[in-house]
């Protein structure tokens, strides 16, 4: 039996609202010319993603001012829905004292790094784009042809 699911873009609204939702994301980075994944705990400020990192290729991205990728997302099961958001944006390191001082205790601790993450990394969305996948319930069975009806 195949779950035929529906997609549904979402606009900059929802996608800001479910980013929200929950606090563990990922992180994309070209390092040295290859794409680098990492996860991050983060939180939701305005239209920016922030976190916290140790110096290495989050913090270099930030430093360079690189265009970077952050995407959360939730997975359902065949009866609720899942939805995907991703965040393209230019990073950069949060340097000022006062806005530090504000955002230190807010962005939660990098869970790797056990409170030895002591730069804060901001990407202001440039462009947000999402999905929500929503099961259908019209279920088709291999090699049968569904025509939207049920029963």
């Amino acid at each position: 039996m195949v779950n035929n699911a529906q997609a549904e873009e979402l606009d900059q609204t929802e996608c800001l609202a479910l980013l929200a939702t929950v606090s563990v994301g990922r992180v994309g980075i070209s390092s040295r010319e290859l794409p680098a994944i990492f996860p991050v705990n983060f939180i939701l400020s305005g239209d920016s993603i922030l976190f916290r990192t140790v110096p290495g290729t989050k913090l270099h991205a930030a430093h360079i001012g690189a265009v970077v990728a952050f995407e959360a997302d939730q997975l359902g099961s065949d009866t609720t829905e899942s939805w995907s958001v991703l965040v393209r944006g230019i990073a950069e390191e949060v340097t000022d004292p006062a806005q530090r001082a504000e955002l230190e205790r807010l962005v939660p601790d990098s869970w790797p790094f056990e409170g030895g993450a002591d730069y804060l990394v901001r990407i202001p969305a440039i462009i947000i784009t999402g999905q929500r996948i929503r099961p259908s319930p019209t279920m088709v069975y291999p090699g049968e042809v569904s025509w939207g009806r049920t029963g």
